[in-house]
Protein backbone atom coordinates (compact mmCIF):
# COMPACT_ATOMS: atom_id res chain seq x y z
CA UNK A 1 0.00 0.00 0.00
CA UNK A 2 1.64 3.86 -1.14
CA UNK A 3 0.96 6.11 1.65
CA UNK A 4 2.37 10.24 0.57
CA UNK A 5 5.23 11.18 2.55
CA UNK A 6 3.41 13.44 4.52
CA UNK A 7 1.56 10.48 6.53
CA UNK A 8 0.53 11.19 10.29
CA UNK A 9 0.52 8.05 12.04
CA UNK A 10 -1.91 7.99 15.59
CA UNK A 11 -0.43 6.04 18.42
CA UNK A 12 -2.78 4.33 20.97
CA UNK A 13 -1.79 2.51 23.98
CA UNK A 14 -4.29 -0.40 24.77
CA UNK A 15 -4.48 -2.08 28.07
CA UNK A 16 -4.93 -6.15 27.78
CA UNK A 17 -4.13 -9.41 29.58
CA UNK A 18 -1.02 -9.70 28.82
CA UNK A 19 0.14 -6.16 29.10
CA UNK A 20 0.00 -2.73 27.38
CA UNK A 21 0.17 -2.58 23.60
CA UNK A 22 1.14 0.52 21.94
CA UNK A 23 -0.78 0.84 18.18
CA UNK A 24 0.23 3.20 15.20
CA UNK A 25 -1.75 3.70 12.37
CA UNK A 26 -2.77 5.84 9.24
CA UNK A 27 -6.25 6.76 8.56
CA UNK A 28 -6.19 3.82 6.31
CA UNK A 29 -4.52 0.85 8.39
CA UNK A 30 -2.71 -0.80 11.09
CA UNK A 31 1.12 -0.22 10.63
CA UNK A 32 2.47 -1.94 14.37
CA UNK A 33 0.75 -3.15 17.22
CA UNK A 34 3.55 -3.52 19.85
CA UNK A 35 4.16 -4.83 23.57
CA UNK A 36 5.33 -1.59 25.58
CA UNK A 37 8.34 -3.22 26.36
CA UNK A 38 11.86 -1.06 25.78
CA UNK A 39 13.65 -2.67 23.75
CA UNK A 40 10.57 -3.56 21.24
CA UNK A 41 9.52 -0.09 21.04
CA UNK A 42 13.24 1.15 20.40
CA UNK A 43 13.36 -2.01 17.57
CA UNK A 44 9.96 -0.24 16.18
CA UNK A 45 11.04 3.13 16.37
CA UNK A 46 13.73 1.93 14.36
CA UNK A 47 11.71 0.48 11.65
CA UNK A 48 9.12 3.31 10.98
CA UNK A 49 12.12 5.40 10.43
CA UNK A 50 13.05 2.53 8.07
CA UNK A 51 10.18 1.90 5.67
CA UNK A 52 8.14 4.63 6.85
CA UNK A 53 10.44 7.31 6.69
CA UNK A 54 10.13 8.31 10.06
CA UNK A 55 6.15 10.37 9.89
CA UNK A 56 5.32 12.37 12.50
CA UNK A 57 3.37 10.40 15.37
CA UNK A 58 0.70 11.99 17.32
CA UNK A 59 -1.35 10.49 20.43
CA UNK A 60 -4.94 9.71 19.83
CA UNK A 61 -7.32 7.20 18.11
CA UNK A 62 -8.75 7.33 14.49
CA UNK A 63 -11.46 4.60 12.69
CA UNK A 64 -8.34 1.65 12.38
CA UNK A 65 -7.46 2.05 16.02
CA UNK A 66 -10.68 1.88 17.18
CA UNK A 67 -11.51 -1.54 14.87
CA UNK A 68 -8.11 -2.87 16.22
CA UNK A 69 -9.04 -2.02 19.86
CA UNK A 70 -12.37 -3.71 18.93
CA UNK A 71 -10.86 -6.61 17.34
CA UNK A 72 -8.60 -7.30 20.39
CA UNK A 73 -11.23 -7.23 23.28
CA UNK A 74 -12.93 -9.87 20.98
CA UNK A 75 -10.09 -11.93 20.65
CA UNK A 76 -9.00 -11.74 24.86
CA UNK A 77 -12.94 -12.33 25.84
CA UNK A 78 -12.45 -15.53 23.47
CA UNK A 79 -14.96 -14.50 21.03
CA UNK A 80 -13.32 -14.12 18.06
CA UNK A 81 -9.47 -14.66 16.26
CA UNK A 82 -10.45 -13.96 12.73
CA UNK A 83 -8.29 -10.84 11.00
CA UNK A 84 -9.49 -10.85 7.75
CA UNK A 85 -11.02 -7.64 7.98
CA UNK A 86 -8.65 -5.64 9.68
CA UNK A 87 -6.37 -3.16 7.07
CA UNK A 88 -2.75 -3.84 8.10
CA UNK A 89 0.04 -2.17 6.98
CA UNK A 90 3.26 -3.98 7.68
CA UNK A 91 6.48 -2.99 6.12
CA UNK A 92 9.83 -5.01 5.54
CA UNK A 93 11.76 -6.47 3.03
CA UNK A 94 10.60 -8.90 0.69
CA UNK A 95 11.61 -12.38 2.54
CA UNK A 96 9.81 -10.68 5.73
CA UNK A 97 6.92 -9.94 4.04
CA UNK A 98 6.11 -13.66 2.40
CA UNK A 99 6.85 -14.57 6.19
CA UNK A 100 4.34 -12.57 7.67
CA UNK A 101 1.87 -13.46 5.16
CA UNK A 102 2.58 -16.71 5.75
CA UNK A 103 1.82 -16.47 9.53
CA UNK A 104 -1.48 -15.19 8.58
CA UNK A 105 -2.88 -18.12 7.77
CA UNK A 106 -1.91 -20.07 10.44
CA UNK A 107 -5.31 -20.78 12.22
CA UNK A 108 -5.51 -19.86 15.62
CA UNK A 109 -5.24 -22.54 17.95
CA UNK A 110 -2.69 -24.69 15.76
CA UNK A 111 1.18 -23.72 15.59
CA UNK A 112 4.17 -24.48 12.97
CA UNK A 113 7.47 -24.84 13.28
CA UNK A 114 10.28 -22.61 11.71
CA UNK A 115 11.19 -25.19 9.66
CA UNK A 116 7.76 -25.58 7.83
CA UNK A 117 7.24 -21.58 7.51
CA UNK A 118 10.59 -21.71 5.70
CA UNK A 119 9.08 -24.22 3.21
CA UNK A 120 5.77 -22.59 2.35
CA UNK A 121 7.75 -19.28 1.90
CA UNK A 122 9.94 -21.58 -0.56
CA UNK A 123 13.44 -21.11 1.46
CA UNK A 124 13.55 -24.37 2.83
CA UNK A 125 16.43 -24.26 5.15
CA UNK A 126 15.92 -20.94 6.07
CA UNK A 127 14.20 -21.69 9.55
CA UNK A 128 16.84 -19.20 11.10
CA UNK A 129 16.09 -16.54 8.34
CA UNK A 130 11.76 -17.37 9.36
CA UNK A 131 13.25 -16.56 13.09
CA UNK A 132 14.71 -13.19 12.15
CA UNK A 133 11.78 -12.19 10.29
CA UNK A 134 9.29 -13.48 13.16
CA UNK A 135 11.43 -11.18 15.66
CA UNK A 136 10.83 -7.97 13.30
CA UNK A 137 7.23 -8.15 12.78
CA UNK A 138 5.79 -5.01 14.02
CA UNK A 139 2.10 -6.25 13.88
CA UNK A 140 1.96 -8.77 17.25
CA UNK A 141 -0.84 -11.49 18.04
CA UNK A 142 -2.60 -10.19 14.86
CA UNK A 143 0.26 -11.22 12.21
CA UNK A 144 0.14 -14.39 14.69
CA UNK A 145 4.37 -14.93 15.15
CA UNK A 146 3.82 -16.52 18.57
CA UNK A 147 1.99 -19.60 16.70
CA UNK A 148 5.48 -20.33 15.59
CA UNK A 149 7.26 -22.93 17.47
CA UNK A 150 11.06 -24.98 17.30
CA UNK A 151 10.72 -27.83 15.85
CA UNK A 152 10.93 -30.56 18.79
CA UNK A 153 7.78 -28.43 19.86
CA UNK A 154 9.22 -26.43 22.56
CA UNK A 155 8.66 -22.72 22.87
CA UNK A 156 11.58 -20.74 21.05
CA UNK A 157 12.11 -17.25 20.88
CA UNK A 158 8.98 -14.34 20.89
CA UNK A 159 9.79 -10.46 21.43
CA UNK A 160 7.08 -10.27 23.78
CA UNK A 161 8.89 -13.22 26.06
CA UNK A 162 8.27 -16.79 26.13
CA UNK A 163 5.82 -16.70 29.12
CA UNK A 164 3.48 -14.15 26.92
CA UNK A 165 3.81 -16.77 23.77
CA UNK A 166 2.33 -19.34 26.87
CA UNK A 167 -0.32 -17.08 27.45
CA UNK A 168 -1.13 -16.68 23.90
CA UNK A 169 -0.92 -20.22 23.35
CA UNK A 170 -2.91 -21.54 26.03
CA UNK A 171 -5.57 -18.89 25.29
CA UNK A 172 -6.11 -19.95 21.88
CA UNK A 173 -6.43 -23.51 22.81
CA UNK A 174 -10.34 -22.96 22.59
CA UNK A 175 -10.25 -22.61 19.51
CA UNK A 176 -7.96 -25.83 18.49
CA UNK A 177 -9.29 -27.99 15.97
CA UNK A 178 -10.34 -31.30 17.67
CA UNK A 179 -8.75 -33.30 15.81
CA UNK A 180 -5.53 -31.96 15.82
CA UNK A 181 -2.74 -32.85 18.27
CA UNK A 182 -1.01 -30.59 21.27
CA UNK A 183 -0.03 -26.88 20.58
CA UNK A 184 3.43 -27.30 21.72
Amino acid sequence: MAFSAFMTLISTVFETPVGPMRALASDRALCALEFSLPNRLSRLDTRLARWFGGPPIETGTNAITESTREWLDAYFAGRAADTSGLALDARGAAFEMRVWRALRDIPPGTTKSYGEIAREVGSPGAARAVGLANGANPIAIIVPCHRVIGSNRTLTGYGGGLDRKAWLLAHEERWRPQDSGRLF
